[in-house]
């Protein structure tokens, strides 16, 4: 039965990991364990950056965004010599299990450090729901909210300027963000990798709709980030249909403020199993949600796993966006 052991965040800051953290901490003081923050995640515990966790130390973080521990990618944590000395400082300061929130990079340093006797525990935080063995990952919901209230407030002045703004939305190489988001603001089209695009048939749609009686003389395309090429396609509309086009890339403000309730509730349920399953001495898992709850998972086999697209989604939104 573990009594000691350590909490991070590592990779992109998540709406919702500071409620993770907070969630760690007291389910952990609750069973009469100790608990370790490590500072700035991999890279902090190579520096030995930690600070006893304490019940006080976690109040107030709940409604805040970012990280109380802070992050940082560690590039040193991807070789074994690395992972080796991950391991002495854990040994160091008698951790018997490891919490790492974070995504898919941090999880596989996690199964490393499982794979050399320090049992860890990964919980999915990361705004791009692109972990493969959970339906949802913390920030997701915060940031695809934040997302809509910025273009909502865009398309005051698109439609003002009689304008199409093309919006490129944050979300990797996945489109989970992108087509949810265009679904809710009533956008014209979506553009992600795991469906092929056709721009003659946005343009158009863009022409036939502004040319018929009464018509619709502002647009708003959603592109996924992993698309790349959002100018161009801004470009490219606006030499095919006539109408002015303007670029916003929404960026890293998708990753800050308050998380959103399902957001704080997911972290803490997530938080509160993955201290379960170290009080045991099991590691080497992901904390995942599966048809609505919280289940876990073997990282290897969750991180090996394929996430499918939301096709249904994307269809819907077609079938209304016109």
């Amino acid at each position: 039965m573990a009594k000691k052991i350590g909490v991070l965040t590592s990779g992109g800051d998540a709406p919702g990991m500071n409620a993770a953290v907070r969630a760690v901490t007291r389910a952990a003081l609750s069973k009469g364990m100790e608990v370790v923050g490590i500072q700035r995640g991999y890279v902090g515990l190579l520096n030995r950056e930690f600070e006893e966790m304490t019940a006080r130390s976690v109040s107030g973080i709940i409604q805040r965004g970012g990280t109380c521990l802070y992050t940082a990618r560690c590039p040193e944590f991807r070789n074994m010599d690395g992972v080796l000395k991950g391991k002495a400082a854990c040994e160091e300061l008698g951790l018997e299990g490891l919490v790492v929130i974070g995504g898919d990079g941090s999880f596989r340093g996690a199964g490393d450090l499982s794979s050399v006797g320090i049992p860890c525990v990964g919980i999915p935080g990361t705004i791009d729901n692109d972990i493969q063995c959970t339906e949802y990952t913390i920030g997701y919901d915060t940031a695809m909210n934040t997302a809509v209230e910025m273009i909502d407030k865009l398309r005051d002045t698109t439609q003002s300027h009689d304008r199409c703004s093309v919006v490129e939305v944050m979300g990797r190489k996945a489109g989970f963000i992108a087509v949810n988001v265009a679904i809710a603001v009533g956008a014209e089209a979506v553009i992600t990798l795991e469906r092929p695009y056709d721009l003659d048939a946005i343009a158009a749609k863009m022409v036939k709709t502004k040319n018929e009686k009464g018509g619709k003389h502002h647009f708003i395309i959603v592109v996924a980030e992993g698309v790349g090429q959002t100018e161009n396609i801004s470009r490219t509309l606006q030499e095919m249909t006539g109408i002015e086009s303007r670029v916003t890339v929404l960026g890293h403000v998708q990753r800050g403020g308050s998380p959103t309730l399902r957001d704080r509730v997911i972290a803490t349920e997530m938080g509160y199993h993955a201290v379960e399953l170290l009080e045991q001495g099991i590691g080497n898992r992901i904390i995942g949600l599966k048809d609505g709850k919280v289940y876990d998972i073997d990282l290897q086999e969750g991180l090996a796993m394929k996430k499918p697209f939301i096709d249904q989604r994307y269809d819907i939104f077609y079938d209304t966006a016109y």
